[in-house]
């Protein structure tokens, strides 16, 4: 496995490898994000087989031991299973999560006591300010928050339109379809009636890049009508299974 660097915004490095196998015989991509700023952060660490790779990828990027953050969506293998070997390979990090990530997982887990991070709560990286939203089940876990860059309006959404195989690091189209389709074979995200309203949070924020974990990336002007229609599907789903 070789991990790909992208530049997808100002500074945003899409770190993404694609495991060929995984999910089918289209493989899937695995993607971390690294903003470089005075203190870069790192959103997603992958699994800890996956450390070499990324770290190696990341290190073309910047000097490892200039990391200061490191975050992630919620407790899940490739969203953070590599968080010490992260926080070993770059002494100076911290790990940040929202309140409840810290209480159920991450305080007991990580090497150095993480920071807690408020709803809403931004941190001045110094060039790049991260905000940062709690998402309760938004894609899964009761945990779940996301990450919104203010400066290049880049909005970190984790799990959200997952698609299967390999892709381009960043596109200006429709993803909706290829979304659709992954959902339809993991049933990954949690449909409760705060699934559509969070996702229209999203969308008010009027994101210019839209970072995806698994697949591309999407910027340009799908970015706000795809939140959108995410929503309006979930939404659909939710009135369905409650109809059945």
């Amino acid at each position: 496995m070789q991990t790909r660097v992208d530049e997808i915004a100002d500074k945003i490095y899409r770190l993404c490898t694609l495991m060929p196998g995984a999910g089918g015989s289209a493989g899937f991509t695995f993607n971390q994000f690294l903003i470089d700023a005075d203190e870069p952060l790192l959103f997603h660490t992958g699994m800890r087989s996956l450390f070499a790779s990324v770290s190696t990828a990341a290190a073309t990027v910047i000097d490892l031991k200039r990391l200061r953050w490191i975050t992630y969506s919620h407790a899940e293998a490739d969203e953070c299973g590599s968080l010490n070997d992260w926080l070993a390979a770059a002494p100076q990090a911290t790990a940040a999560q929202g309140r409840f990530g810290c209480a159920v997982w991450l305080s007991d887990q990580a090497l150095r006591p993480p920071r807690a991070l408020a709803d809403n709560e931004v941190i001045d990286l110094g060039g790049k300010r991260v905000r940062h939203l709690s998402t309760p089940h938004v894609p899964h876990a009761v945990d779940a928050s996301l990450l919104y860059e203010e400066t290049t309006g880049t909005l970190f959404c984790s799990d959200l339109f997952t698609q299967m195989g390999d892709a381009p690091a960043l596109t200006d189209g429709d993803v909706m379809e290829a979304a659709i389709a992954a959902e339809k074979v993991y049933g990954f995200t949690s449909l409760t009636p705060r699934t559509a309203p969070t996702i229209r949070r999203l969308a008010a924020l009027a994101p210019r890049t839209i970072a995806i974990m698994h697949g591309s990336s999407v910027a340009g002007a799908n970015t706000v009508p795809s939140l959108e229609a995410l929503a309006g599907y979930y939404e659909t789903q939710l009135r369905q299974a409650m109809a059945d």
